[in-house]
């Protein structure tokens, strides 16, 4: 079953170029952050159907994406958790999967947790 979408996605689109354009300048606003967030995380449940990866974007959103065995309680077996900024970083394309995790800015653990293929989403 695909996500529930909760975002309209022309303005999950314009948050998420405001955030591009907005990160530039220096001027985030964080109720705009937190729908790009979320608008990108509905996007990656959509073309990454499944439910063995976690992907969390504390304090914005998690969603479960990603082909392989069933979770349904308690801890995933496979976990990606990155800041908002760094999410919206690799969704855009401005910061590379590998770039991330070799900063330690992607704290993913478990089979399936490498994003790279599914990075930047095309929005």
């Amino acid at each position: 079953m695909p996500a529930r979408r909760r975002i309209p996605v022309a303005a999950g689109r314009e948050a998420v170029a405001q955030w591009a354009a907005l990160t530039d300048a220096g001027n985030v606003d964080p109720g705009m952050v937190a729908m790009a967030v979320r608008f990108s995380l509905e996007e990656l449940a959509a073309v990454a159907r499944g439910r063995s990866l976690e992907v969390r974007v504390p304090p914005w959103g998690a969603v479960q994406a990603v082909e392989g065995s069933v979770h349904r309680r308690g801890t995933p077996p496979a976990v990606v958790e990155v800041a908002p900024e760094t999410w919206l970083g690799l969704v855009t394309g401005r910061v590379r999967w590998d770039d991330a995790v070799a900063a330690g800015d992607v704290d993913a653990s478990g089979e399936r947790s490498d994003l790279s293929a599914l990075l930047p989403l095309e929005l």
